[in-house]
């Protein structure tokens, strides 16, 4: 057996009256299952470095049982990490915990996260079981996970749909079994704050044994409640929240970690909690959990939103002139937002990019960020002025084509009224660039076709978007694009103030995505805590 030991929330106890809570982060699981958030090897490996640099308590990595290529993920994020508890999610199948277990094995820390719905809903539909086998495979599921590591989860999937008092005993059981964290999730979002917070304090009274355990939620979106809710859930005595950068996951998503995390430093007041996360990160790390999963942030997004600490009504300018405090309960710095915004124009040099970039949340290697001030200087030189928007687009563009098969080279492309339309196209392809010639219905169409000809592949495409990055006629065009094959769909983005220019890249981001999954093949249905 593992000598892995759960992280205690009173061992973090730093002098003050405040009592801790772990964070637990399952952007690389219950995240990655949000529908086109498919994330590469090579960025979940990213993102799970950041996330332990950040302070993250515990990293729920993958689902090793649901593909070679999750258990791969995993076993790589346990080998490499540093200061998180590495946890990978397993159903109450004998096989599943023992694929998790091998996968959390190089893991300084590892915990085995297991799962089985426990309401009448989930129980007889989903499963097909009576309470008393799903209680028999929780035990033996536990029982089981406890030859790998003495931290072991377990969760009852539902569970804000589960009757009360068979929730009770089955929670009595599995803390029997061995399970140090019991999840009790509201997995489709039903619950309010108040039924939340009632249900741990009911729970955590009536079964004898709660105190050997932490109380951990994890919370669902549906109606807007996560994040309210999962605090409920912390009022109530669990003392772990399950979270994602961003709130990405299944449907309207999980509870989000920065809206947590700064809701409990900025209201001290009456969230008398704490939690290990460098707050100056989660900027950066909300860039780029959207960077890699080409989900944006909406503009009014809490604490990483665009606009979060944007002021542009008169009234309000008046105020935050006479005092920041008026308009702003946290400052930008507290999260990792520059409030001085630099003006960016073609007269800037290499060292004012990289500390705009720095301000930004970026920090790119060499060679990344030479291609980047290439970028950039070609921008300004056909823009007045280049926005803060606009060099997120151009780095974010480049941090996830880094790692490309294909990538746009040149592109010319003759359009009008008098027709046809044609585009002149090279692509570099795994090093080798070629080139050809194509017409098509329009220009977009052209291009495409373009592509298709150097690229050849089976994917439909199911959409194309553009918008502005910023105003005026000189602004960068971005360009969404989906492809769909073999019942999977992948998004890609790309942005250039040429419109075509980004349409080319677009199209060449998706497919490099669809060839990634062709490498590793499809997925395993998975199942949502």
């Amino acid at each position: 057996m593992s000598v892995s030991k759960s992280p205690a929330p009173e061992s973090a106890a730093t002098g003050s009256n405040k009592q801790r809570v772990l964070i637990f982060d399952t952007t690389l699981r219950d995240g990655e299952q949000c529908p086109g958030a498919t994330m590469t090897f090579e960025e979940k490996l990213e993102v799970a470095e950041l996330l332990d640099t950040m302070g993250v308590d515990i990293i729920e990595a993958g689902f090793p049982a649901a593909s070679d290529g999750d258990f791969e993920s995993v076993a790589e994020i346990a080998r490499r990490g540093r200061n998180a508890v590495i946890a990978g999610l397993s159903r109450t199948a004998l096989a599943d915990i023992d694929r998790c277990g091998e996968a959390i094995k190089p893991a300084r820390r590892g915990r085995i996260h297991t799962f089985i719905s426990t309401s009448p809903l989930h129980m007889s539909v989903k499963l097909g079981m009576t309470p008393e086998q799903v209680l028999q495979a929780s035990i033996d599921a536990v029982t089981r996970a406890r030859r790998y590591t003495d931290d072991v989860e377990w969760s009852a999937e539902d569970a804000t749909r589960t009757e009360i008092d068979f929730l009770c005993r089955i929670v009595e059981a599995a803390i029997k079994a061995g399970a140090t964290t019991i999840n009790l999730p509201d997995t489709v979002g039903y619950a309010t704050p108040q039924e939340y917070q009632a249900m741990f304090e009911t729970v955590r009274a009536r079964v004898p044994n709660s105190d050997k355990a932490i109380f951990s939620v994890h919370c669902h979106n549906d109606l807007g409640m996560a994040v309210a809710n999962s605090l409920a859930g912390v009022a109530g005595g669990a003392r772990q929240i399950e979270c994602t950068i961003n709130g990405i996951g299944e449907r309207a998503g999980n509870a989000a970690l920065e809206e947590i995390v700064m809701a409990m430093r900025t209201r001290a007041d009456v969230l008398p909690y704490e939690t290990g996360i460098e707050t100056p990160m989660l900027n950066r790390a909300s860039k780029l959990v959207s960077a890699v999963t080409s989900f944006p942030v909406q503009y009014n997004k809490a604490i990483v939103g665009r606009n979060a600490f944007a002021h542009e009504s008169g009234i309000h300018q008046h105020g935050m002139l006479k005092s920041a405090l008026t308009y702003e309960i946290m400052t930008p710095e507290s999260v990792g937002v520059s409030k001085t915004s630099l003006v960016m124009g073609k007269h800037s040099g290499r060292a004012a990019f990289r500390e705009k970039l720095k301000e930004m949340g970026y920090e790119l290697g060499e060679n990344a960020l030479n291609d980047a001030f290439r970028r950039f200087k070609d921008l300004a030189d056909r823009k007045k002025i280049v926005y803060d928007e606009d060099i997120a687009a151009l780095v974010d563009d480049e941090i996830v084509n880094a790692h490309d098969r294909i990538k746009v080279v040149a592109l010319t492309v003759i359009a009008g009224t008098g027709g046809p339309q044609s585009a002149a196209l090279t692509l570099e392809i795994d090093g080798e660039k070629k080139v050809t010639q194509a017409t098509g219905n329009g220009p977009v169409d052209a291009i495409f076709n373009a592509i298709h000809a150097l690229a050849p592949h089976e994917a439909t495409l199911e959409l194309y978007q553009v918008h502005a990055v910023t105003g005026g006629t000189d602004a960068q065009a971005e360009v969404s694009v989906r492809l769909a094959e073999g019942g999977q769909s992948v998004v890609g983005k790309g942005a250039d103030p040429d419109t075509l220019v980004a349409s080319a890249r677009a199209y060449v981001t998706a497919l490099n995505k669809l060839m990634v999954k062709r490498t590793r093949g499809r997925p395993e249905e998975r199942q949502a805590v």
